[in-house]
């Protein structure tokens, strides 16, 4: 099992950006694709972004393409989510996820989760 600790959420206007990190203990953080889910408010879970074990493979959710971008840095055990040109529809309850796998696919089961950040988006 890996422990989650996410950080960097905040309140922001639309247009701008935050940066969040998630920091990993415990088993190989390598060993494992990454994760960044999101919830909003009232609304299910649902997938962001995901890369796999060394970081050269990134998937996105269309509606985060081109504005976000996940990189990881496997020497601090740490998964960074980089978002930009933030909407007041990105307001939600941000959570990194760890995989039980070193590639990512649609079907990839994730294991370990964080606490959540909470990111809100003012108009």
């Amino acid at each position: 099992q890996v422990q989650l600790v996410e950080s960097g959420g905040g309140l922001v206007q639309a247009g701008g950006s935050l940066r969040l990190s998630c920091a990993a203990s415990g088993r190989t953080f390598s060993n494992y694709a990454m994760g960044w889910f999101r919830q909003p408010p009232g609304k299910e879970r649902e997938f962001v972004a995901a890369v796999n074990w060394s970081g050269s493979s990134a998937y996105y959710a269309d509606s985060v393409k081109g504005r976000f971008t996940i990189s990881r840095d496997n020497a601090k055990n740490t998964v960074y989510l980089q978002m930009n040109s933030l909407k007041p529809e990105d307001t939600a309850v941000y959570y990194c996820a760890a995989a039980k796998d070193r590639y990512y696919n649609p079907y990839t089961t994730f294991h370990s989760w964080g606490q959540g950040t909470q990111v809100t988006v003012s108009s």
